[in-house]
């Protein structure tokens, strides 16, 4: 398998994989971070996710090397910028938030770091249709960004936009409901999309709080589920996950 395609090949194989999205502004107590690290490897993740709205270069660098440094589970990055990119992670999703009409988010960001990113052959980069939908709060990703969510109810807008998404190129489609979200996803969103497209992997985070949640967006569709703020108020909801890795795989 070549090394630009390990990870998206990997996001393709199967259905309910699960990710932990540390984000390097709130992960500076350095014992904190890698017992985080060992707790998720224990509950069998498949990836560590690396990116956050404000993040710096330097965070990001240090944050990546510590999971390295304690971990053999793919690293991707999920930049909150054109500054989130470094050359020790494993892959880089590149995201185009297609849910908004902020040229800065649709290409604007893209042509800053293209040269640098373009250079970083160890580095694999995965064009990703990002779309935002409402999740009962107001997010960092929609105040940094200047965009509107996707109302819950609006099915047919939000499929529609992965699919205009997928016809441009783009190999991975990830709905966001945002950080600290009160509301995950709606699955028939989801569904929806199955139903008209079979291959693409989906990534689905935001509002994750239940190893129910897991276990439904896998019936959905969902290639990688990714949980993020509440391991970060609760990181001994690892274990829950740990159980629940281990009864799947049974």
């Amino acid at each position: 398998m070549k090394k630009n395609d390990f990870i998206f090949s990997r996001f393709s194989e199967k259905l309910g994989q699960i990710a932990i999205l540390i984000d390097p502004e709130k992960t500076q107590d350095h014992q904190r971070m890698v017992d985080l690290i060992k707790k998720a490897d224990f509950a069998g993740v498949d990836y560590f996710f690396v990116g956050g709205s404000t993040v710096t270069p330097e965070q990001m660098e240090r944050t990546i090397a510590v999971i390295k440094g304690h971990s053999e589970t793919p690293v991707v990055i999920f930049p909150g910028d054109h500054q989130q990119v470094s050359e020790r992670a494993d892959g880089l999703l590149y995201l185009s938030l297609l849910s908004g009409r902020n040229p800065e988010y649709l290409i604007g960001q893209h042509v800053t770091s293209a040269k640098r990113v373009y250079n970083l052959q160890s580095l694999e980069i995965i064009p990703t249709a990002y779309i935002l939908v409402d999740g009962g709060t107001s997010s960092s990703v929609a105040y940094v960004s200047q965009t509107t969510p996707i109302p819950r109810d609006k099915t047919t807008i939000a499929v529609n936009t992965a699919l205009a998404g997928i016809l441009q190129g783009k190999r991975l489609v990830y709905f966001d409901a945002g950080s600290g979200a009160k509301q995950s996803v709606p699955c028939e969103m989801l569904k929806e999309l199955r139903k008209n497209d079979k291959r693409t992997p989906i990534i689905v985070g935001g509002g994750i709080r239940s190893v129910e949640q897991l276990a439904e967006f896998k019936n959905a569709g969902v290639n990688v589920t990714v949980v993020g703020n509440h391991i970060e108020e609760n990181i001994d909801f690892l274990l829950e996950v740990n159980a629940y890795t281990k009864k799947t795989d049974q």
